[in-house]
């Protein structure tokens, strides 16, 4: 096994050229799985994870969250970026403490959001959410980690499409010490170039769905690519519709899609 600084070392060595995906697991296994595909490097995701213990995204807690990273980590190779969410906390001091713990779970990366949880008031103020950042970068500097710190706008996913407001926030995010820069929710090729050359040289993470392939956002000038939940949605769709043929017909057809068990043991062995 490396050691985390080992993986840390390979996380921020992905950072400095080229674009990369980095695909989202919400268990061991799937992380086993991504690993055993060739990916250089994962990142956890609250709504896959959060689903998983039978809860809705940002409801789980700072221990849940912890003891998952936990478990992730020591089952990989690989580096792991911890989505950490607001940092479980509001106030800076508080966000300190938890982004403490989350580096000792061995985490090569994690990301701080600057969403409230509050509809009515989805951002925080914006000098709250600079001092939330550079909370986070004392407590990752406090012990020479190493560990690398995106700060995330997240704006366009609730519902501020303004780019002037994003870029803003990131660049502020990037002098406080966010080490790459997370706006998801932006898809067009305008939107995306606009924010890459506005916080350069600081690298840019892009969520996609069914958005940019790698090498398209690549040409944009992407480092990095994270898919979020959606390979936890693939793994419920599938587990969704077999369940609804069983409740509603009373037969099994759907099963014939399952995934080979003999393949999965030998990927796990």
């Amino acid at each position: 096994m490396l050691t985390s600084a080992d993986k840390r070392a390979a996380f921020k060595k992905l950072h400095e050229s080229g674009c990369f995906i980095i695909p989202n697991p919400f268990d061991v296994g799937s992380a086993k799985a991504l690993q055993h595909l060739g990916f250089k490097a994962l990142a956890s995701t609250s709504a896959g994870f959060a689903w998983t213990l039978g809860k809705a995204d940002n409801h789980v807690t700072v221990d849940d969250v912890c003891d998952h990273l936990t478990a992730i980590c020591a089952a990989v190779d690989i580096p792991v970026n911890a989505d950490f969410e607001d940092g479980f906390a509001h106030e800076p001091d508080k966000v300190a403490v938890n982004v403490a713990r989350a580096v000792k779970t061995g985490v090569a990366g994690l990301s701080i959001e600057d969403y409230t949880g509050d509809s009515a008031k989805p951002l925080f103020d914006r000098a709250l959410a600079v001092d939330r950042i550079k909370a986070a970068r004392q407590a990752i500097d406090a012990d020479n980690s190493g560990v690398l710190l995106t700060g995330r706008c997240e704006a366009f996913l609730r519902g501020q499409k303004d780019l002037s407001l994003v870029i803003d926030r990131l660049t502020a995010y990037a002098e406080a010490g966010a080490d790459c820069l997370y706006a998801p929710g932006i898809a067009t090729a305008e939107e995306i170039s606009t924010v890459v050359k506005a916080v350069h040289p600081k690298p840019v993470n892009l969520l996609v769905g069914t958005g940019p392939s790698l090498q398209e956002a690549s040409a944009l000038g992407v480092r990095r690519i994270s898919i979020g939940a959606s390979l936890a949605r693939m793994a419920w769709a599938g587990f969704m519709k077999a369940s609804k043929e069983m409740a509603e017909k009373g037969t099994f057809g759907e099963f014939a899609n399952g995934h080979s068990g003999g393949e999965l043991n030998k990927m796990f062995s």
